[in-house]
């Protein structure tokens, strides 16, 4: 086994690549082409709204948890990629819908499709499922889960002050790479309100079965709930110091994502 072969073992990145001549092998400009269609395709496609609400309305039956799909004050796709600032805000309706729920939470689960329909699709409701249990053995109260079409990771800080949750949980689609078109990102915020910037997050990154387990992330997002309450802050401010023997064993470990 050479050292690139070895590197090859925790990472996706293209490295050592064939190549004849000056050229790079034909079976591998095909799957860059690929991959690179799978990251757009994740992108400009939507999620399946109807679906994922059905699942979260069925998920929630068994928890005794409601769910509601609100919208930000993006109408179109291509408004959402040209005018972030409005993917942070929602739109006069979903905050009506809103206003009626608020109470007296520790948390709220807040779904947002993001730049990875891919992600959403497929992997949110697994993820919500272990999740979901991990707080009810932690006996946390929850609002209602929330599924915000057209958001940005800054929605959360709006819904979370509307329902007087203490920490929101927001899991969205992340900007896909060439070699992961379908990973999930969780951002933890302590006292959300309209205004917070990133620096007042926690953020787990890479979340998908090829990636960052669900059963390793579910354990750093309670973990990081847990001291966000207890320290009442987040963000730069929370330093993670999870147990040495809480953490992913190195099956799980992060790999190194070709972004480019």
């Amino acid at each position: 086994m050479t050292f690139l072969d070895e590197w090859k073992e925790f990472s996706n990145a293209r490295i050592g690549l064939p190549r004849s001549g000056g050229s790079i092998s034909t079976k591998e400009v095909l799957r860059f082409r690929l991959d690179h269609a799978r990251a757009r395709d994740a992108v400009n496609l939507s999620p399946d709204f109807l679906k994922l609400t059905q699942s979260l309305d069925m998920m929630g039956k068994s928890k005794n948890l409601s769910s509601l799909l609100v919208k930000s004050q993006v109408d179109t796709k291509e408004e959402y990629l040209l005018r972030p600032d409005l993917g942070r805000r929602l739109d006069f309706e979903s905050t009506c819908k809103l206003q009626p729920l608020a109470g007296d939470f520790d948390l709220v689960l807040i779904a947002v499709d993001g730049l990875s329909a891919k992600a959403i699709d497929e992997n949110l409701i697994p993820f919500f499922e272990l999740l979901t249990d991990s707080i009810e053995k932690k006996q946390m109260s929850m609002a209602p889960i929330i599924l915000s079409k057209f958001g940005r990771v800054a929605i959360g800080d709006e819904i979370g002050e509307i329902l007087n949750a203490k920490v929101s949980v927001v899991v969205i689609g992340e900007r896909p790479g060439l070699s992961s078109a379908d990973s999930l990102g969780v951002y933890i915020t302590y006292h959300p309100q309209v205004g917070k910037t990133d620096e007042s997050r926690n953020c787990i990154s890479n979340v998908r079965p090829s990636g960052f387990s669900f059963e390793s992330a579910v354990q750093k997002t309670i973990y990081l709930i847990q001291e966000s309450m207890q320290r009442k802050l987040s963000g730069v401010e929370l330093k993670d110091e999870m147990p040495p023997e809480f953490l992913p064993k190195p099956k799980d470990s992060l790999r190194i994502e070709d972004k480019n």
